[in-house]
């Protein structure tokens, strides 16, 4: 008999709930990488919908005088290349940034309603229609190109109801993340998932970056199918919790038995009965799912169907608020959101006047900030893990992202070599923090031990911390289209700002973790001064 190909030995060395528990990881990644994906054509569309008309009219009046050649050129091109109405206006900067306001105020307002909703509805379905519906809003933007629409209300419109349709998506992956994953490496493995939000700037920017000086409502439509794709994707694959799978193995458990499998559907991942077998002993199903299939003996007398003893309530919003470390970490990711936003939203725009480059190269160049992000992501997951301080791995990373900024701001406007360097370090150190505090803080929060094991409270609270995060989100892109018209160093002093305030609101849970003997999780910190 030929021996077994090392491969196949390491397939099956893991188990059936570890392979759900990788198929989950996977397709939530990438479930949230298509809503980042989505967001992003906006910020690199901003230099194409203005341009510099100046130069252009200059361009076409030089044609048309060498030689004489098509001098009906002149009007005609400068109408075609030059700014997209209604976005030509002296104040463009500030309807760009009512755009990104728009969106984001919708989101942050959204987000709060959309936690409680998901507490209430099957995650699968939920996160299914936010994701076609964002697929469809995402595309309109596009059409507006199509069809030569110069309406500022239709734009505004269509970011609005973006932004309230893709509040479905961050509460239903986290929760679907923390129903599968303990508490032992979370920071490291949320770190490493969180790199989604990065990874779909990078895709939104080039995908994006291809069509935008050709044919920018491309840059929308494209990652508006994807996004609409990948919610078929989830309705057909998404796993809410592992429970769910209970329901596919009690007719393989019990064969020709007459099961009522419809007893077995709980929403969320919360069933309702529980089925045990009485041999020589009584053995809960739960624990016949631990074991291998071979050894699962059929039942000697008929399924008993036993309901099971509560069924967990979702938790209200006042009492989320009151788990300890919820205020101060949502208020800390108010500010933190507010600098990662604004570089989201702005930064092309940035490095389009800052190193002269036209609109591909500088959203390609700002790829490297979300390259960044990565890194810094998974140094604050591995790093919080290792110290049990998550209040303090954010609190540093802040102290030294503000200097950076200011060093960035400084070294731009020495040439690409510089500029590279420093979008790496920036991008590390502010997305570091923001990632953190949205993953692994969000579910260690969710799960405290004050909540004696509720689950469902998973979701409220990671729409709480984001909804207020969302907030800041929504202010910076409006302050930097303000602020920008006096000179970009404003907007770089009140990024360093949002940064000096988000460290101070952890002052009090850095204290507290310092000040403990022994390092263990903020789930298990004791705050009870809250």
């Amino acid at each position: 008999m030929a021996p077994i190909p090392p491969g196949i030995r390491l397939l099956v060395s893991f188990d059936r709930d570890q392979w759900y528990r990788a198929l989950t990881l996977i397709l939530t990644f990438l479930l949230y990488t298509s809503f980042h994906l989505s967001r992003k054509p906006i910020s690199i569309v901003k230099s194409e919908l203005h341009k510099n008309c100046t130069s252009v009219s200059e361009l076409a009046t030089i044609a048309s005088g060498s030689g004489g050649q098509q001098p009906s050129l002149t009007p005609l091109h400068t109408d075609l290349d030059c700014s997209w109405k209604p976005f030509d206006k002296s104040n463009y900067k500030q309807l760009l940034g009512a755009m990104d306001y728009s969106f984001l105020c919708a989101y942050a307002v959204g987000m709060y309603l959309s936690g409680i909703i998901g507490e209430r509805l099957p995650i699968r379905l939920y996160l299914t229609v936010g994701m076609l519906t964002s697929g469809l809003f995402t595309c309109l933007f596009g059409l507006g190109y199509v069809y030569n629409i110069h309406s500022l209300g239709f734009y505004v419109f269509v970011q609005v109801a973006n932004g309230l349709v893709q509040t479905t998506g961050w509460p239903s992956v986290v929760t679907c993340i923390g129903n599968w994953f303990g508490k032992g490496r979370r920071g490291l493995i949320m770190g490493l998932w969180n790199s989604h939000t990065s990874v779909g700037n990078i895709l939104g920017s080039l995908i994006a970056g291809y069509w935008v000086s050709s044919n920018w409502g491309l840059s929308f439509i494209v990652p508006g199918l994807i996004i609409a794709a990948m919610g078929v994707v989830c309705f057909l694959f998404l796993i809410e919790h592992p429970n769910d799978l209970k329901s596919i193995y009690a007719e393989k458990v019990s064969p020709g038995k007459s099961v009522p499998t419809k007893s077995w559907n709980g929403m969320n991942g919360h069933t309702e009965v529980y089925l045990q077998y009485k041999d020589k002993k009584t053995q809960s199903y739960d624990t016949e799912l631990l074991l291998p299939r071979e050894s699962v003996c059929v039942p000697v007398q008929p399924v008993l169907v036993v309901k099971s003893e509560s069924k967990p309530t979702a938790i209200s919003f006042t009492g989320a608020l009151r788990i300890p470390g919820v205020i101060e970490f949502s208020l800390c990711l108010l500010f933190a959101k507010l600098v990662s936003y604004t570089f989201l939203f702005w930064l092309p725009l940035y490095i389009t006047k800052a190193a002269h480059l036209d609109a591909k190269k500088a959203g390609d160049l700002s790829t490297l900030f979300d390259v960044g992000g990565i890194v810094g992501g998974i140094l604050a997951g591995v790093i919080s893990d290792k110290l049990g301080k998550r209040a303090t791995t954010c609190a540093v990373m802040l102290l030294l992202a503000a200097p950076t900024l200011y060093g960035f701001s400084m070294i731009s406007q020495l040439g690409l070599g510089p500029t590279t360097g420093m979008l790496l370090v920036c991008g590390g150190l502010v997305n570091g923090p923001y990632s953190l505090i949205t993953t692994a803080v969000s579910a260690d929060l969710g799960t405290h031990k004050s909540l004696k094991g509720n689950a469902k409270a998973l979701s409220t609270v990671t729409a709480i911390i984001d909804g207020t995060g969302s907030v800041g989100a929504a202010l910076g892109p409006l302050l930097a289209g303000l602020l920008s018209a006096g000179g970009w160093d404003r907007v770089f002093y009140m990024l360093m700002t949002a940064d000096f305030f988000a460290l101070l609101l952890l002052l009090r849970l850095v204290t507290k973790e310092l000040a403990s003997t022994k390092s263990h999780p903020i789930s298990t910190v004791e705050l009870k001064e809250h």
